[in-house]
């Protein structure tokens, strides 16, 4: 196992986004918008000039830009031209809103209808890699498990936004989070430092064996070196069946290699939990958590059904009054941001949480836009974004 870092631009380049994804010019054409295509055409009629580009996003974010970066390089790279590319923030860095995030020089003709393209590589991976550190930030004892790929619109998608979870990560161990310690699979566990994804059962293998124990004991035979993590609310019987697994492996219990995952579903309460009795868990564990005003959201991250809070505590409870203080908690379930902070106002007993929630939830926020500054080193930008101009000459500045 490596040390779980950014990966560096040569394992970048070699990724899905890599030379075999890097796209001919044809592929590039058909898929830019037609605009594009057409200022290429007549910038080679009327004549190329040198250009630079400011990219930038319209709120803050978390500078994610390595995979849009090592595409361009494969792009110019297959085409036989240079791109200069300017990194105005390292990666995980906080950038705010507006501001450049990088400058791109080169051959006007041969970077116009690229910008499609590039900007589709980056906006959304920002976004998402400043939830993911706000995400790890709000729980910094926790250690997240990536879970994104099944909500993403095919593996571009998916490796944009593991790529995001990681360089987000990254930025919150800066500051002292656990961060994500890997992923789902292991086509993206590299950027996470990982040679294979994490993970052990879905609900799927539980039906298939008639009860959580069962499913347990099958997983544990076939893979015996393995941690324990066992799904517990197949059945409703989020205690009694979690309970019931540890009984079974009581030395496993006891070395702490066995977690229970709580991934209860909206529409019911965890086992013996009703609205007052979450009230009452929350009281006994964290006075006065509920007792300053919340909205309706926060409420139900706190006491409301699925995998709230309450929830949470009332599982830690029930196993250290069973014997069983080393058996971890795994939650899921809508972890997002407004979830993860409710958790940690609450003091929740959770040792891992695992989600994709990261990825953005107003997409209109993940635009990013590329702008000419400069034209064979002229200024010049369009009237309304003069604070490009103002970046440019601060960058330029002796």
């Amino acid at each position: 196992m490596t040390d779980r870092k950014t990966p560096d631009q040569a394992w970048l380049r070699a990724s899905a986004f890599g030379p075999h994804q890097s796209l001919d010019e044809a592929t590039v054409a058909a898929r830019t918008d037609a605009y594009f295509n057409r200022t290429r055409e007549i910038v080679e009629r009327f004549g190329d000039v040198r250009v630079t580009y400011a990219v930038f996003i319209r709120r803050p974010v978390v500078a994610a830009t390595g995979l849009m970066t090592a595409w361009l390089e494969n792009v110019a790279a297959e085409g036989g031209f240079s791109i200069e590319i300017e990194r105005l923030h390292a990666e995980g860095a906080w950038v705010g809103a507006g501001e450049p995030l990088l400058y791109l020089t080169g051959s006007f003709a041969r970077l116009a209808n690229l910008e499609t393209l590039l900007l589709q590589r980056l906006g959304s991976v920002c976004v998402a890699a400043h939830n993911a550190y706000q995400m790890a930030m709000a729980l910094p004892n926790v250690a997240f498990l990536a879970m994104e790929a099944r909500h993403c619109a095919g593996f571009e998608m998916q490796e944009l936004m593991a790529y995001a979870a990681s360089v987000g990560s990254v930025a919150a161990r800066r500051e002292g989070a656990r961060g994500f310690i890997g992923n789902a699979n292991d086509a993206t566990a590299p950027f996470f430092g990982m040679e294979r994804g994490l993970g052990t059962m879905p609900h799927a293998l539980i039906g298939y064996a008639g009860s959580t124990l069962r499913a347990a004991e099958m997983y544990q035979e076939v893979y015996p070196n393995d941690p324990l993590v066992v799904l517990v609310d197949y059945f409703g019987r989020e205690i009694t069946d979690g309970l019931e697994v540890c009984r079974r492996f009581p030395d496993l219990a006891a070395a702490g290699r066995i977690s229970l995952r709580l991934d209860t579903h909206g529409g019911r309460f965890l086992e013996g939990l009703d609205p007052q009795s979450s009230y009452a868990v929350l009281e006994a564990h964290t006075p006065g958590t509920i007792r300053r005003y919340r909205s309706e959201r926060e409420l139900r991250h706190l006491i409301g059904t699925g995998v709230s809070a309450a929830a949470i505590w009332r599982l830690r409870e029930a196993l250290d009054q069973a014997g069983f203080p080393q058996v971890r908690i795994v939650a899921s379930s809508g972890f997002g941001v407004e979830k993860c902070t409710a958790m940690a106002d609450a003091h929740a007993p959770v040792d891992v949480v695992g989600t994709g929630s990261f990825i953005p939830d107003s997409w209109h926020e993940t635009y990013a836009t590329a702008d000419i500054v400069a034209y064979d080193d002229e200024p010049r930008v369009k009237i309304g974004r003069e604070f490009l101009l103002r970046a440019l000459a601060e960058r330029n500045r002796p």
